[in-house]
């Protein structure tokens, strides 16, 4: 068996290849054009944690090699799958990065050129390369869903409408340039297992929250944390900001819920699924890989209480908020298989926060020189 791993020099893909190689003696062949250090470092900041040059990090392990390239490039693509031909392919690259799709027309341009055309490329190559039986699996984004006053299911949404009745797709109501591009990847791959017919999976994630897993640990080779504006979630934001000294930036009220899970729920579910396989149903198999919603209040608060282990004196502070959104959301998600899948919750908010702070005030100084990046300001339209 041999397991093709996209992404993997990434904040998810670094841990999830870690795992794979620990559990499965099977082959782990690893892509990545390491765009996302360029990108971060482009917008003026750096990881928090400090991680080795790719190749260094991927010579360390056992099980995994290390393949450069860009997956938007169809020839390199047909020629990948052509050479390994993969059992699985678990396709977590992307420009991930609503913050940095919206700076202007060049970036949403490419942001949505970039994630589309890895889909497409990986969905035909399989066809074209006669690999009939490989596995894909996505990680998506639950941004696509928006903010609906209604539980978002898993999978379709049951319509009956003028004396008839189906399921279809849930409706797409991405808010950022990026998070449309994983619109039209779930487009593309209902359309590919219409016509190709071969095993599909779709993770939509939530924000992932932590910068440890065993395996990590194990190995002495931490995942990357960006905190930054452009591509630090929200958690990062708020944890590196109580590290640093800074108020944690809460927009309007804060009472929205977002959805979260742990950076160690989100890489057990997907190495679960490579292990476990496709259900086997004829259709999509779909997941909301979220533990549960959380109010961004909430959020800063929980930080500023853990903090108080590191002797951290965070402040949470409200500010003016800049975006258009119902500052009283209260999201509901449903996530059955997603818990099936990964085997019930297995780190709550308060663990995970208390493991990205433990991590963070080792590098207190490496953040605090680069707090002014928690604003935008480096990246324009120039």
């Amino acid at each position: 068996m041999t397991v093709l791993l996209t992404g993997a020099d990434g904040y998810l893909g670094w841990p999830t290849a870690l795992r794979l190689a620990d559990r499965l003696d099977e082959r782990i062949v690893c892509v990545d054009n390491f765009a996302r250090r360029e990108w971060v470092e482009e917008s003026g900041s750096v990881s928090a944690t400090q991680i080795e040059e790719p190749r260094e990090r991927f010579a360390a392990v056992d099980n995994l090699s290390l393949i450069e390239g860009d997956l938007a490039d169809r020839e390199f693509v047909i020629q990948l799958l052509d050479t390994h031909e993969p059992d699985t392919v678990l396709h977590t690259a992307a420009q991930p990065s609503a913050p940095y799709s919206s700076i202007n027309g060049e970036r949403a341009l490419y942001t949505q050129r970039n994630n589309v055309s890895m889909n497409l490329n990986l969905l035909h190559g399989l066809a074209e390369c006669g690999l009939d039986d490989t596995h894909f699996i996505e990680t998506t984004t639950t941004g696509v869903y928006g903010a609906p006053h209604f539980p978002i299911p898993e999978g379709g949404v049951e319509v009956d409408r003028k004396g008839g009745s189906d399921e279809i797709p849930f409706p797409n109501m991405a808010g950022s340039w990026y998070h449309a591009t994983k619109s039209f990847d779930a487009a593309n791959m209902r359309l590919a297992e219409s016509e190709f017919e071969f095993p599909i999976s779709e993770i939509r994630t939530a924000i992932v929250y932590g910068t440890e897993t065993d395996e990590t640990q194990t190995h002495d080779s931490p995942t990357r944390f960006d905190f930054d504006y452009y591509f630090g979630t929200v958690v990062n934001r708020f944890c590196a900001q109580a590290v640093a000294g800074y108020p944690i930036t809460v927009y309007g009220k804060g009472e929205q819920r977002k959805p979260m899970v742990s950076l160690e729920d989100t890489v057990e579910s997907l190495v679960r699924l490579v292990e476990d396989g496709h259900s086997g149903a004829d259709e999509i198999d779909i997941y909301n890989q979220v533990t549960r919603p959380v109010a961004i209040v909430e959020l800063a608060e929980t930080i500023a209480e853990v903090g108080e282990e590191f002797d951290l004196d965070a402040e949470v502070k409200h500010y003016e908020n800049p975006r258009n959104e119902d500052e009283e959301h209260k999201m509901e998600m449903e996530n059955e298989d997603f818990l099936e899948l990964v085997g019930g919750q297995r780190q709550t908010l308060e663990e995970g926060i208390r493991d990205v702070l433990g991590s963070l005030v080792e590098e207190r100084d490496r953040i605090a020189a680069h707090e002014d990046r928690f604003l935008p300001g480096v990246l324009t339209d120039e």
